[in-house]
């Protein structure tokens, strides 16, 4: 277990991605994910208010649910690290104090729980004064509805603004941030990172294994069965992207581990990186993103060279 800077939170590397559950995975599929997690040690799990209206008949909060009755099957709550978001669901949008508000009650009744480990702005509301949104979550960590706050897909020069006013006006303040970060996409070490790194804050980044184009399912001239497997191809299926899955063949190999593994190690060991978000549909997948290993200095420059 590793504990996320500025707070007591004890949490598996490896934090487990919930938005596939009820997508695409279904419920028989998402508890036997969730089971394999939590009886091999994981704790930390993600998730949204949002997940998953996109899905022809869904209206969001699916995987919340979700979570919530496995929790509530398992008797587990008190031993699992929560974390949900709000501002992006169609019915509840934006960060406004009475949207906010609304939708942490939402998410709590989905859930099954009276409190959130970590809440996160979704994504910035420029609409909202930035003191009304602190405020608001500053009152939902008074009545201990919520223990943390945190901001997804935030630009750096507005999360500073937002650390700035808490320490102006003595509100809780964000204490991680979550965006997108894998070997394939690294912009966030050109446009967060050293913001994040110079107010000690977790980066807990999200499609670590780049939509699922480092698992190596994706080769050249296979045809792979999944909902990600168009935009997947557009963005990944290239000269870049198959030397990077050579290099991670090469180490996986030399490690006697899956390819998926290596990734999250590489990202793991990434400055301010907490722990690195994954998602897994089925059983096999899971039991390929547990390993937590250590990658010595070599295998990581090798596969950050020319890339």
């Amino acid at each position: 277990m590793i504990t996320l800077p500025k707070t007591d939170l004890a949490v598996y590397p490896l934090c487990l991605g919930g938005n596939v559950f009820g997508f695409s995975a279904d419920l028989k599929s998402s508890e036997t994910v969730l089971d394999y997690y939590f009886d091999n040690g994981g704790n930390f799990v993600d998730t949204a208010d949002m997940y998953s209206q996109w899905a022809p008949g869904h209206v969001g909060g699916e995987s919340e649910t979700i979570i919530g009755n496995w929790m509530k099957r398992r008797g587990n709550r008190k031993e699992m690290i929560i974390a949900t978001k709000v501002s992006k669901l169609d019915t509840r949008p934006g960060l406004k104090s009475a949207n906010i508000i609304a939708a942490c009650d939402d998410s709590l009744r989905r859930l099954q729980t009276d409190y959130i480990d970590l809440y996160y702005a979704h994504q910035d509301d420029p609409d909202t004064p930035i003191e009304e949104t602190l405020s608001t979550f500053d009152s939902l960590i008074k009545s201990g509805k919520v223990r943390y706050i945190a901001a997804s897909n935030f630009t750096a020069a507005r999360l500073q603004e937002s650390l700035d006013i808490s320490k102006t006006n003595g509100l809780a303040a964000y204490v991680a941030c979550q965006d997108q970060y894998n070997l394939m996409d690294r912009d966030y070490e050109k446009t967060l990172r050293d913001t994040v790194e110079k107010n000690g804050l977790s980066e807990i980044p999200f499609y670590g294994l780049a939509r699922g184009f480092l698992s190596g399912k994706y080769r050249p001239g296979v045809t792979v069965e999944s909902v990600r497997a168009t935009g997947v191809a557009n963005s990944y299926a290239n000269e870049r992207g198959w030397a990077m899955l050579e290099k991670l063949d090469l180490i996986a190999k030399e490690r006697n581990t899956s390819v998926s593994s290596i990734a999250l190690a590489w990202l793991r060991q990434q400055k301010t990186v907490s722990a690195p978000i994954a998602s897994a549909t089925k059983l096999e997948q899971i039991k390929e993103l547990m390993p937590i290993i250590e990658l010595d200095s070599s295998a990581v420059d090798s596969l950050t060279s020319k890339g």
